[in-house]
Order: C-alpha cells, then structure tokens, then sequence
C-alpha cells in the first residue's frame, strides 16, 4: 500500500489541510502513528493525541475544530469513522488471496466447487454439497451434506458446517464457529431421564451476515433458524433452535437466544444479554448488556436494560435508589433509634 493525501482525499470526497503529496504506506491508530502512518479522529475522547500524533495523514470530521496547531496532513471528511472503514476495505483487497484447492483436503465427486474457490488443507467438503464462486474455506474446516455456500463468502479455519444448512453470499464465518447442531430438545420421561427430541430442520443465513468466533447457532427442530440479511454476531454467542433474527440486527458477545423466540430488524442488543424463548422483540429495540429478557417487547424502538429488564428510564430511576440502599438502611436505623427513645422518654413521663 502506498498513497498520497491527494489520492486518499479524491476516492473520499475528502478536502486536504496540509501536504496533499505526502505519503502513506500503513495504517495506525492515532495514538501509535508514526512517519508514513495514516490515522483517523472521530471520538473526541483522543482528541488529545490529534496534536502529538507522529501519523503523516489523519482523518477528521467536517465540522471539527482543532484546538492546537497539528503536524500531520488532515483530510476532512463527511464520516472520519466511515471513511476509515472505507479505506481498510480497499486496503484489505490489496492483500493477496488464495485461490485454488490445497492438499490434503477431501472433496466429495459429488460436491459442486464454482470457479475461484480456495480450499485450504485439512478441509472436507461432503457429498452434494455446494460451494459459490470466489468463495473462500481456509484449512480445518468441515462442511457436511447438502450443504451450500454462496459467492464471495469466507469461512475461516475450524468451522464446522453441518448437514443441509444454506450460507448465503458476501458472509463472513469465523473460526471455530458451530452452524447447524443439535437444538437443545430433551422431552422428559417417567423415569426422569431424558428422551432426545430429534432436530431435522436446518439453519438459513441470509446474504452479508457475519458471524464471530466460537458462535454456536442449532438447527431448527422442524423448519428453519434464519439468520437474516446483514445481521452481525460478536463472538461466543449461542442462538438457539427456531430462533429468527431480522435484518441488520448486531448482537454483542456472550448474548444467548433461546428456541423459538423472534428478533426483529434493526435491533441493537449489548454483551451477555439472555433472551428466554418463545418471544418476540419488536423493531429498532435496543437492550442493554447483561440484560435479561423474559416477556416479548411490543414497542418499537424500545431501549430496556435489568434483568428481568424494563424501561431503561425507569431503570437508570431506579438504580439511583439501589445503589444508595446501605445508606437508606442506615438512616432508617438510626430513626427508628431514635424513636424508640422518644417512646421511653414519654412513657417515662
């Protein structure tokens, strides 16, 4: 990668303050920058680091206002945070990929592998199974039967595929994830052991999802889990049996959703949330992290925190007397002492 200022500041729509020849050939954040880095500014919080920063280019918002003189060569743009993203992508698609099918790896005749493929080492790609053009497996990766990925998907190493499940294009899999296991369906017996309950559906992700590390989600018992367009998990998250998440949902890390229960589109919800099945959660929701969910949320663009949780004003309201509870047991001891004397002083009149 090498760019200047002004080729940088033309494929942003950007606006250059400074140098519009100087060079960049790497990326850093703002506070680690160093000659030849290019940096960006969005969250005021590192502000600070803005007027020492050694980066040769920093991007910054429109309508931000510097304080102190700056050394490096700026790029105000529309987005700083949007724009970086952007140029990480054109960045990311300098990087050389791989294409082709390493050996040893094992793919069934009856398999269907589209052009541009790679096929890292290790991988095992089973009968009928279907995989999409420039879509990549990297190594140690499983993809059962009847199984199809669509185009331009990465599947990183160690993820486990399972039979009948549908991948769809532009889908980012992480390592170590889980797609398609057993749903948690256990039907109890006289003797109290359980009984399995057999889980033949399968599991649906729809086009531009992606989906962290070590991210288990089951198969439908009958039917579907469906994962919709554009919806992004965070690692270490467990989506049960049946569970729908509507587009464009983000779900933070160590978030569990139990069987059957709906997530709606557009919906924010924060780390180690727990959502108990069978429910539904409107559009637009946001639910605070460590929050529990026990009833269906109706309202649009609800924001709710607590476990069970509620009204996130009525929390914050509540949590103020919470906290203060040590305080208000002392206080109402120390009246109810004091009452006690003055019952003994009126008595003793």
């Amino acid at each position: 990668m090498e760019f200047s200022a002004k080729n940088i500041a033309a494929f942003l729509n950007g606006t250059i303050e400074g140098n519009p020849d100087v060079i960049v050939t790497s990326i850093a954040k703002i506070e680690d920058g160093k000659p030849g880095d290019l940096s960006f500014l969005s969250n005021l919080l590192y502000e600070k680091y803005l007027y020492c920063s050694k980066s040769s280019i920093i991007l910054i918002n429109n309508d931000f206002k510097p304080s102190q003189k700056v050394n490096a060569t700026l790029i105000r743009v529309e987005n700083a945070y949007q724009a970086f993203a952007d140029l990480l992508e054109l960045y990311q698609k300098t990087i050389s990929s791989p294409i082709g099918i390493e050996s040893p790896s094992f793919i069934d005749n009856t398999a269907l592998v589209n052009e541009n493929v790679y096929i890292g080492a290790f991988s095992y790609i089973a009968k009928n199974a279907t995989i999409g053009k420039d879509s990549k497996i990297y190594p140690n990766t499983f993809i059962g039967e009847n199984v199809k990925i669509g185009e331009n998907t990465l599947i990183f190493s160690g993820a486990r595929i399972y039979h009948n499940c549908v991948i769809g294009n532009n889908c980012i899999i992480h390592s170590n994830t889980v797609i398609g296991s057993d749903g948690f369906g256990f039907a109890p017996q006289q003797d109290s052991n359980y009984k399995k309950v057999p889980q033949i559906g399968n599991v649906i992700i729809e086009d531009f999802v992606e989906i962290g590390s070590n991210t288990c989600i089951d198969r439908a018992t009958m039917g579907s889990t469906i994962i919709r367009k554009g919806v992004k998990l965070d690692n270490l998250i467990q989506i049960g049996h049946n569970v729908e998440i509507g587009e464009n949902t983000v779900i933070a890390a160590q978030s569990g959703i139990a069987g059957s229960s709906k997530v709606g589109k557009n919906c924010m919800i924060g780390g180690q949330c727990g959502i108990v099945g069978h429910i539904s959660i409107a559009d637009e929701v946001k639910i605070a992290a460590q929050s529990g969910i026990s009833n269906s949320i109706t309202k649009k663009g609800e924001i709710v925190q607590g476990s069970p949780a509620f009204s996130i004003k009525n929390y914050q309201k509540s949590y103020v007397v919470f906290k203060n509870l040590p305080d208000l047991q002392q206080r109402i001891n120390q009246l109810h002492h004091e009452l006690e004397l003055l019952k003994e002083l009126h008595q003793a009149q």
